[in-house]
């Protein structure tokens, strides 16, 4: 990928990473510091992406509702009758009132609180009391409701991920999900059973320590070696475009680890999709998936959906230990990402330096923010 010129209002200097040469160096502190990057982040990154905003078990009836934030932007999920999960902007079209603050079951209509505008599941505008005068179904000359309702978003369910595209111009998403998908041996989704959702809260680093992190293997031996048995030598890259990540394909004998439930020594995938999506299959009978909610340059909401892929259901004991085995790997994730951000602050603090093996995934990925916050 060609490193494109950086946008002048951004902050800081990128000379050391655009310089050519046999060693690469990664972004510099403010990049993930800065306000002024995270603005443009916000600005131009995450709304012109496709990004995963929730998870649609969550959303199982009709009338559900869950508002996110994409960049700057309210938005929106809705359950319609249908049973399609459409997007939307989170304003009412009469005075740009945000309609819906906490996830809730609307029933039929989306209420404005303000002066009673109603909206179907489907966005269309259906009811404005009083709106032209004393009599209840009056409206002003020259009004046409079809033309004020909701405002759609592009959005696409994939199995139990929702993803919304707030410019409308990102690829199909189709062509996004597909180097992904070209790597999932066969997977059967229709055999898939959630296990449950772990909340980790907020993360004191930017979202950008969290992917980068899953996307490099380098650290699995050092940071996780109480509980993963995967060694470094056997893992190998995946770098295709905007699907980064890693691979390790283990012995027969050693699938499934000790048995104990206590650590993870199986064959797996780390894949990510550009910019926020982390998909992880762990063979022969799991996959996960991480919901990374930017709220700062220096904070991250992350969430995990933990999935059995073989239709196998869990008993409560069971889930509860998997479950804790996963806080436990993502603690020892945290841990180490929130002193990358620490360290960023130290007045020494550059760009480092990229391991040329191990860590060019990384790099393109970082080569592919600087490119989207420069457009």
């Amino acid at each position: 990928m060609s490193l494109i010129a950086t946008d002048q209002t951004l902050s800081g200097s990128f000379d050391a990473f655009k310089e050519s040469g046999p060693l690469k160096t990664g972004l510099p502190p403010s990049a993930y510091t800065d306000e002024k990057f995270w603005e443009a982040e916000k600005a131009k990154l995450f709304p012109a992406s496709w990004v995963l905003v929730g998870f649609a078990h969550e959303m199982a009836k009709s009338g559900d509702t869950v508002p996110v934030t994409v960049g700057d932007s309210p938005l929106i999920l809705v359950r319609n009758q249908d049973g399609s999960i459409k997007a939307f902007h989170n304003v009412c079209r009469h005075r740009c009132l945000k309609l819906v603050d906490s996830p809730q079951n609307v029933g039929r209509l989306l209420k404005c609180p303000y002066h009673a505008w109603a909206y179907g599941l489907d966005g269309a505008l259906r009811s404005t009391p009083y709106f032209g005068g004393e009599e209840p179904n009056s409206v002003p000359e020259g009004f046409d409701p079809q033309e004020h309702g909701l405002k759609e978003v592009q959005c696409a369910v994939w199995y139990d991920w929702i993803f919304v595209n707030v410019s409308g111009d990102a690829q199909p998403f189709d062509e996004f999900v597909a180097p992904l998908k070209n790597r999932l041996d066969g997977l059967d989704f229709e055999k898939a059973k959630l296990v449950g959702v772990i909340d980790l809260g907020i993360v004191d680093t930017n979202w950008k320590f969290l992917m980068e992190n899953f996307i490099e293997p380098y650290h699995v031996q050092f940071v996780h070696s109480s509980t993963t048995d995967q060694p470094l030598i056997d893992h190998y890259i995946v770098d295709d475009g905007h699907c980064q990540g890693s691979a390790v394909d283990l012995d027969d004998e050693n699938e499934g680890g000790d048995g104990s439930g206590n650590t993870l020594a199986v064959s797996s995938r780390y894949l990510t999709l550009f910019p926020t999506f982390v998909f992880g299959r762990y063979f022969p009978d799991q996959m996960g998936v991480h919901l990374n909610i930017p709220v700062g340059p220096g904070k991250t909401l992350q969430r995990r959906a933990i999935y059995m892929t073989d239709g196998t259901e869990l008993d409560t004991e069971s889930a509860e230990k998997l479950k804790q085995l996963w806080i436990d790997v993502h603690k020892e994730d945290h841990e180490v990402c929130i002193r990358l951000q620490e360290g960023r602050k130290s007045t020494v603090a550059d760009g480092g330096v990229l391991s040329t093996h191990w860590e060019s995934s990384v790099r393109n990925f970082q080569e592919q923010v600087l490119e989207a916050v420069s457009k």
